[in-house]
This record gives structure tokens, sequence and C-alpha cells, in this order.
């Protein structure tokens, strides 16, 4: 059975949704990262970049072997689970090359245009930052008009295939109306966004430890480790 060192946030999402999506048995090992459980040794022998998720099989290539980084994992579990990943050596060019914009691209933007739009006016004191807000909101309605016109071609991210590509980028463009974006004039994104959360296992990897999230926004404690460590 995989563990998966995890918190509710979008990149762990990505990997209880494949998990779920690939049928792969695993059991959630906690990571608060809003108390600093990232920073513990022991996780940081599995995680040395003191990030979740992270995932330790005991059944890996020549024995037990820890994974981190959320697209090395999708990777992994994709190779493993012999699923998502294409049939043919031209998908998995396209899977990777979605997997990679994702992972260098809509991941970081979003995750600064939440954390200058949401989070840092609400911290102590506030830094409420026009030119931040501009910059990272602009750049995540770029990426997303780029997403939308990539959706326009397929059902799916890399082709008309389900692909860990599309476990990837699910989480983060789910929180759109936190990016402050609109799906207006996306349509093809709004399609594919409604399509990926009717899905059963999105819906129970989404799920997973959900009442164990906080709001960053009031929790004066959380932003102190996750801001200012």
């Amino acid at each position: 059975m995989i563990d998966l060192y995890y918190w509710p946030t979008p990149n762990g999402w990505k990997i209880s949704i494949a998990l779920e999506e690939m049928g792969l048995p695993y059991r959630v090992k906690l990571v608060n990262i809003g108390a600093g459980e990232q920073f513990a040794p022991d996780f940081l022998a599995i995680s040395p970049n003191n990030r979740m998720p992270a995932i330790v099989d005991p059944e890996g290539p020549e024995g037990p072997v820890s994974v981190f980084e959320s697209g090395a994992i999708l990777q992994y579990l994709a190779r493993k689970s012999g699923q998502f990943y294409g049939q043919t050596p031209r998908d998995q060019i396209a899977v990777e090359q979605w997997l990679m914009w994702q992972m260098g691209g809509l991941g970081p933007m979003a995750g600064q245009a939440h954390h200058f739009l949401r989070y840092a006016p609400a911290m102590e004191p506030p830094h409420d930052l026009p030119y931040a807000k501009d910059r990272y909101r602009a750049e995540v309605a770029r990426l997303y008009g780029v997403l939308d016109r990539q959706l326009a071609k397929a059902a799916f991210v890399a082709g008309d295939f389900l692909s860990i590509a599309d476990f990837a980028i699910w989480p983060w463009a789910s929180r759109w109306e936190g990016q402050d974006q609109t799906l207006e004039d996306k349509p093809h994104m709004a399609r594919w966004l409604d399509l990926m959360a009717a899905r059963p296992a999105v819906q129970r990897g989404r799920a997973v430890a959900e009442d164990k999230r906080g709001d960053l926004t009031t929790d004066k404690a959380a932003q102190a480790v996750l801001f200012k460590r």
C-alpha cells in the first residue's frame, strides 16, 4: 500500500485524485503545513524540499521508493499503473508537455495570484500590493486562455483521453474564482472543469481530509509558518 504524505491543497489533490482514478490502494499520512509539520526531520528525509505531497511505495522498482514533487509522483504512478499516460509515444509527449506547463506555469502563477489577492492583504501588517495583484491576475488569465484554446481541440488537455495532465491542472483551475478569473470567455475550459468535477474518483480525491482545511485569511499562526519562515 502506498503512503501518501498529504495536505488538502491543490498540489495534494493532484495525487489523491490520481490514486483514486488509478484504483491504487493508499494510506493518507497528513502533513499539517500550517503547523509546520513539513519541516520535521522524518518528512524531510522523504521530501527534502519541505513540500508535500510525497509518497512512499513499498513495492517500488527494486524495493521501496520515496518520490517527492507532484509532477514526478504523477509520472511514477502512471508508469506503475499503466494508466493515464496515453497509448503511443506521441500521446506521452503531449501529456508531458502539459504536465510541465502546469508545474512551471499555472501552478506557480495561480499560487502567487492566491497569495497576493487573498492572503497578503489579510496579513499583519497587511500587504495590499496592486502591482503584484495585477501582474499575477493577468498572467493567470493568459494561461487560462492557452488552456481554453487547447481544450477547443479535444475533450481533455492532452487529447481525447484522460491523463495525468488533467489531474495536475484541474485542482488549480477549479479555483479560478479565487484567482479573480472569469469563464465567460473560456467555454471550453468551463466544459472541461464540469466534466472533471463530475467524475466520482475526482470527487473522492478532492474530498480527502477536506475537513482539515483552514482559512489562511484568518489563521495568523499558519500565516507565520507558511509566509514568514
